[in-house]
């Protein structure tokens, strides 16, 4: 039995003039920082220099971004990841709902840009900013995940529990980039995925003696 959802009107979905002029501004400013990344580095980029490529001022780009870091690390998938598992059908296994919405999320960015997936890896795992706003920022993921969590297993959003069961689960999640960047990028990331979730579900596999 899956949950029923209304249907919402083309209309209704598709944003209006000013947040298509706030999101077209945030693209340009995510592409104006890849590019310059992959042109000179992530130290050698700054904010001043990504304004200028993306023709805003200065302040603009941190209207939008607070930080250099959160402009590499931002992206759109965790509303659609907490769309995605709300549609899962109820009686479904929490870890197979899960396993199934993360595998949309990694084939949605990897076939749309896949260059930018691999970079962000790569920054997540050269620069220690980075990847210490990475770890800042994963509470909010994971405040969302706890809220999936809630809804499916009835556990309070805010227990020990849930606390405990998302945070691993993000934390899992960060080292499947940095160990997929770390190696080359040579792993399949959909097995990785497989790998890490088994661990979250499972624990580790016992010691052959």
């Amino acid at each position: 039995m899956t949950t029923a959802h209304t249907p919402v009107p083309e209309a209704a979905r598709r944003p209006g003039l000013r947040e298509r002029k706030k999101i077209k501004t945030r693209i340009a400013i995510r592409d104006a920082t890849y590019a310059l990344v992959t042109e000179q580095g992530y130290e050698a980029t700054t904010v001043e220099q990504i304004a200028e490529r993306a023709e805003v001022s200065p302040s603009t780009v941190f209207r939008y971004f607070p930080t250099k870091e959160d402009i590499v690390l931002t992206d759109e998938l965790d509303p659609i990841l907490l769309t995605e598992l709300r549609k899962r059908p109820a009686d479904e296994p929490w870890p197979e709902s899960l396993r199934h919405v993360m595998k949309l999320a990694i084939s949605a960015a990897l076939e749309g840009e896949p260059e930018i997936v691999r970079l962000r890896s790569q920054l997540l795992a050269e620069v220690p900013t980075v990847r210490a706003r990475m770890r800042e920022s994963m509470s909010v993921t994971g405040r969302m995940l706890a809220e999936a969590v809630a809804e499916r297993t009835g556990v309070e959003r805010d227990s020990l529990e849930a606390r405990v069961y998302t945070m691993s689960l993000i934390g899992g999640l960060t080292e499947i980039s940095l160990y997929w960047a770390e190696n080359g990028f040579e792993d399949d990331l959909h097995d990785l995925l497989d790998r890490a979730l088994d661990v979250v579900e499972h624990g580790l596999p016992a010691k052959n003696t």
